[in-house]
């Protein structure tokens, strides 16, 4: 298995963002960039995971849904998705996609360790390709309602293909009932915050990683075609259901994340 280490991946960057062992010092110099124009940078990759844990839990608990599809599924961290849903529904299946060398080769330790959990490398913006997967269909019934996640990946698309599209092919394929969690770096477009996000968006592109695009809350709201939103709907995403009342004020990063999770009617 080559792994290039004269190229940032998203998900080293990501686990360097989260503090993780799992990278490389092209990855970190990623993070190093990014803190120039924003020392909280790091805030973004936790928001993402937090909003991760607790989408899976809401889905876990609230939803009846026992199978998961993780597009991007990154490094393993503490509270993966298949760790939060079997621990509220031990039968959870959780199918992991990912193509990051590093990432194919934890993700087949977890393979061995959870019989429940299965993981198959496939490039997560060709929706066809996924939906068609071997793994993907033989773990998951598509009769049955299934929990799509896309956090933390749209924004590193930069193809000709709309990532509305992207969604709308995979949100064509599951049955009604299902669940879609996405997170994407957001553009608020106010005075305060707009700057901070396009300088930021500027040192992702320009850095060794080449992608982190910080989109309009209506580029971001089209990702969800034909989906009923979860109160509260698209928001920061540290505003989605947070884990009890804020005492400490945001970073000025946390406006720059946001996120939803949608049914399928």
């Amino acid at each position: 298995m080559y792994i290039d280490t004269t190229k940032a991946s998203i998900a080293r960057v990501y686990d360097a963002f989260l503090n993780g062992k799992d990278n490389y010092e092209i990855d970190r110099e990623v993070l190093r960039r990014v803190q120039q124009v924003a020392p909280e940078a790091s805030q973004l990759a936790w928001d993402n995971r937090d909003f991760l844990i607790r989408a899976t839990r809401f889905i876990a608990s609230q939803t009846g849904i026992t199978q998961f599809l993780d597009c991007g599924s990154g490094l393993p961290t503490a509270e993966n998705t298949h760790q939060v849903a079997q621990r509220l529904q031990p039968e959870a299946k959780v199918v992991y996609v990912d193509n990051d060398p590093v990432v194919l080769a934890h993700g087949r330790a977890l393979l061995e360790e959870n019989e429940q959990t299965h993981f198959t490398a496939a490039d997560i913006f060709q929706p066809e390709e996924i939906l068609a997967n071997e793994v993907v269909r033989k773990y998951l019934d598509f009769s049955e309602p299934i929990a799509l996640f896309q956090f933390g990946t749209l924004h590193h698309y930069d193809g000709e293909r709309a990532p509305s599209d992207i969604m709308r092919a995979y949100v064509d394929a599951l049955p009604s009932g299902s669940y879609v969690g996405l997170t994407h770096f957001y553009d608020p477009g106010t005075e305060e915050y707009s700057e901070l996000a396009r300088r930021m968006e500027d040192m992702f592109v320009h850095s060794p990683m080449g992608s982190g695009r910080f989109r309009t809350m209506d580029e971001i709201a089209s990702m969800f075609p034909g989906l009923e939103l979860v109160a509260p709907g698209l928001v920061r995403c540290v505003d989605w259901w947070p884990d009890g009342p804020r005492v400490k004020p945001l970073d000025p990063v946390q406006h720059c994340i946001i996120g939803a999770v949608g049914r399928k009617p």
